[in-house]
């Protein structure tokens, strides 16, 4: 049985350099924590090695290291006693004809980015377009707020100058969110068969470029307050889509 009890280890030392995403970004790297999502991980292809507390136990067929507690907590980024932490590499997309995604400008909280992938797999979108400003997706928050859906859609980063337009040009009807004056209430967008959203920065909303190239605006109508969390609108946005287009069914 291998086994790691000194915090100093140099493996775990090299592990811990991947809480920063500049290793992560050199190694092609990242760590997971709990047992759902080292099973999503290992589900998904990409868990390279678990390491684990040593009374715990664990039916997966990958390298398997016992640490202590101490070793563990020193790998693990969240307040609670860690038990299990995944080594994996990053997801490879595989590319393939797009009908329904969300494209993030700038959205920059981790927690929000997360609950936005999870959302996007919830409510059938097939992809996840980022500009350079969002936050990364295999940030520790990012992961945990995702749930494992980060395993499930894939997410790009691009700009979205150029991708919009490249989606408008192959059918897709692109929505901006925007609360001007001219935006049509979400109860009266006519949902096509092959559509994008586009949500903004939490702080700056969509940048003005981006909604010349959209279709048309669009805004959820609230009974007071004048906005939304955009993760909250992200899955307002993606939840109503998604009904519009029937894509639910009801087994009774």
């Amino acid at each position: 049985m291998k086994l790691i009890e000194s915090t100093q280890n140099k493996t775990i030392r090299e592990l811990t350099k991947l809480h920063k995403k500049k290793e992560r970004d050199k190694t092609n790297l990242f760590l997971v924590e709990g047992q759902h999502l080292v099973h999503e991980a290992y589900e998904a292809g990409c868990l390279k090695e678990v390491f684990i507390l040593q009374d715990e136990k664990l039916s997966l067929n990958v390298p398997l290291t016992y640490c202590t507690k101490p070793v563990l907590q020193k790998l693990s980024v969240q307040n609670s006693q860690a038990k299990i932490i995944g080594l994996c590499k990053k997801m490879e997309w595989t590319s393939h004809p797009i009908h329904r995604a969300l494209f993030l400008d700038d959205v920059q909280d981790p927690g929000n980015v997360g609950t936005i992938i999870r959302t996007a797999l919830a409510f059938g979108i097939e992809a996840v377009y980022c500009s350079s400003g969002c936050a990364d997706i295999y940030n520790p928050k990012t992961i945990q707020s995702s749930q494992g859906a980060l395993f499930h859609v894939p997410v790009i980063y691009t700009d979205l100058i150029f991708t919009i337009p490249n989606f408008k040009n192959n059918g897709m009807n692109i929505y901006a969110t925007s609360l001007h004056s001219q935006s049509v209430p979400l109860d009266r967008v006519q949902v096509p068969e092959s559509y994008g959203i586009v949500l903004g920065n939490e702080g700056q909303g969509v940048h003005p470029e981006l909604i010349e190239l959209c279709h048309q605006t669009i805004k959820i109508e609230m009974a007071s307050f004048e906005s939304l969390n955009v993760a909250i609108a992200g899955g307002i946005l993606s939840y109503y889509f998604f009904i519009r287009q029937g894509d639910i069914k009801c087994n009774r």
